[in-house]
């Protein structure tokens, strides 16, 4: 990534508690402008974009004051700056789709609503265009790599046509959880200024604080002689999100083993890019915005994973030079936080760069070597967490044997998903640990897509729906086996991430070739799509796309049908999901 030089001698705000502008409208009253709102078109807000609104209504998102337009978004591309040379790098835009854009013109209002129909705020539309989302992935991401997570949905998720303008708010989103700590920036400005906090040290945990965490924060703040402020980012959760919750009670937790009075924990409604160098950037200023006047840096800050070619796609020392360069104008420093280790010999915990080359005897235990540990029932040292914090941990995510998974079938029509994933529930039910549903594409097809043709669009939402009803049986512990054709490759992606949100998903690629589907067809439906009677028919006149790397692939020409469901099966009890006989 390459930027452009920084404005110099810029005046950086003394008071780091003075109050932020939020965008209502206190000059006309309320009940008039929720009349104005009532009559205008409506946009139904993504879980982005809701939470987009929200902080760009209580002062987060300062200086802007509404959806970037077309001018700004291309600076902040560009140069990381808005039109009044402001820092500001990350593209804040309304994204809608290309039919509700043509029912709009330049100077109209709309109204934008959350997921139930609420109105939040009165949009002004100054500008409408249609981005060019490579060049976006490029300047934002430094990568049109879809394993990227925000490229990916930067290309997959987000509509084609941008709106932009300023914005009235009327409400806030609406939260029912842990209300006690979400502040907006006013709010916790005047929280902390009542507290007779000056300095301030942000910390934005991706993950649950352990006690080498809790340590490095400790350091933290005592090496600027500062108050911490726990601040994770809550943005785009579900509804009954295990995760959100464990997480949140988690961090309560952890606030009661601190100095009392010396540290808070406020919950920041934002919805993450992953934009490496750009995002600390943007976390920076957000912070400030809440009074911050210090943000920790954590070694593993960034966590958007490894390339195709398995290389980081930014490095540590990227992320902190661009801090480093801005932070100045930014009016916010960063301290960069060592990754801490569990020393043995003196029970300390100490920075790992202090133990290499001393012949010291240190301990560390990764997050992924906590999930083993925690899906296999093993032992946890007493050195690595609180007891409080596991027992919150263990509470929500028993043994991987107990916990609900998605066994999700697909292939064309007569290739034997719906065969195999019957037998397949028998033996389930034979071991009885859980309950199990079939969720076979004709029975659904019947029972709960009746009304939907067989249109790309209306296949979409078919397996849509049985993707959320699998995560939901997955969620409370059960085994969902679904057995539909499934034949666009984004979907079943969309698929697998709902299901993985509560437990494992397995995808088995049930590889039977087309002639043999053919040949077994008992319906005489490839006889029917092949004399133009079936329109849009699987492997015919419509496109399988052939999944790249399932977990399993079976094949079921000239083999013992019953041989496939065993290989599931040791499958299953390889991963740990079932236990053996």
């Amino acid at each position: 990534m390459s930027y452009n030089t920084r404005l110099r001698n810029t005046e950086i705000m003394i008071d780091n508690l003075d109050l932020v502008s939020e965008l209502y409208d206190t000059k006309k009253p309320l009940d008039e402008l929720k009349r104005l709102a009532s009559s205008l078109k409506s946009w139904d807000l993504t879980k982005r974009q809701n939470c987009d609104v929200e902080l760009l209504m209580n002062g987060s998102f300062s200086p802007l004051i509404g959806f970037m337009g077309h001018a700004d978004y291309s600076k902040v591309l560009e140069e990381m700056r808005l039109e009044s040379g402001a820092l500001w790098p990350m593209p804040i835009t309304l994204d809608v789709t290309k039919k509700f854009s043509l029912e709009l013109s330049i100077g109209d209002e709309i109204a934008l609503k959350d997921q139930e129909g609420t109105i939040l705020a009165i949009m002004k539309i100054t500008d409408k265009w249609t981005p060019n989302k490579i060049v976006e992935a490029k300047k934002i991401f430094g990568s049109i790599d879809r394993k990227h997570p925000g490229v990916n949905y930067l290309l997959n998720e987000v509509e084609n046509i941008y709106l932009g303008g300023p914005i009235v708010g009327l409400r806030y989103p609406t939260h029912y959880d842990f209300c006690d700590n979400r502040h907006s920036p006013n709010k916790l400005k005047k929280k902390l200024k009542k507290l007779g906090w000056t300095k301030i040290v942000a910390f934005q945990p991706k993950n649950i604080i352990h006690r080498t965490q809790q340590e490095m924060t400790l350091r933290a703040a005592k090496k600027v002689g500062a108050n911490l402020l726990i601040h994770p980012a809550t943005g785009m959760t579900n509804s009954g999100d295990i995760k959100h919750y464990t997480k949140i009670k988690c961090y309560k937790a952890v606030v009661d083993h601190y100095q009392p009075s010396t540290t808070q924990l406020s919950l920041l409604n934002l919805a993450t890019r992953m934009a490496g160098p750009r995002e600390i950037i943007w976390h920076g200023l957000i912070h400030k915005n809440y009074g911050c006047t210090h943000l920790i840096v954590e070694k593993d800050c960034i966590g958007e994973g490894l390339d195709t070619e398995n290389k980081p796609f930014y490095s540590l020392h990227e992320v902190q030079s661009l801090f480093r360069y801005y932070e100045e104008e930014m009016g916010i420093k960063m301290i960069d936080a060592p990754e801490m280790v569990y020393v043995k010999e003196s029970s300390r915990y100490q920075p790992i760069e202090e133990t290499i080359d001393k012949g010291l005897i240190t301990a560390n235990i990764s997050s992924g070597e906590l999930e083993h540990r925690l899906d296999k029932g093993l032992s946890i040292p007493k050195w690595f967490s609180f007891p409080n914090v596991l027992t919150e941990i263990r509470r929500t995510r028993p043994l991987l044997s107990s916990q609900g998974f998605t066994i999700f079938f697909t292939g064309l029509s007569g290739s034997g998903k719906s065969t195999i994933a019957n037998i397949l529930m028998a033996k389930l039910m034979e071991v009885g640990s859980r309950r199990v549903t079939l969720l076979d594409g004709d029975i659904v097809r019947k029972n709960l897509s009746s009304e939907l043709g067989f249109s790309k669009q209306h296949r979409d939402l078919n397996i849509r729906r049985i993707g959320y009803v699998a995560s939901e049986i997955t969620k409370n512990g059960g085994v969902a086996i679904c057995a539909p054709i499934a034949p666009y490759s984004k979907t079943r992606q969309l698929v697998r991430q709902d299901v993985e949100n509560w437990g494992t998903f397995i995808e088995i690629y049930v590889a039977t070739s087309l002639e043999e589907c053919e040949r077994r067809d008992r319906k005489g439906l490839y006889q029917k799509a092949r004399e133009g009677k079936i329109k849009e028919f699987t492997g015919i006149s419509d496109p399988y796309e052939v999944p790249r790397k399932p977990e399993i692939r079976l094949e079921t020409e000239n083999v013992n049908i019953q041989n496939c469901v065993e290989k599931i099966m040791l499958k299953l009890v390889n991963l740990g999901l079932i236990k053996k006989d």
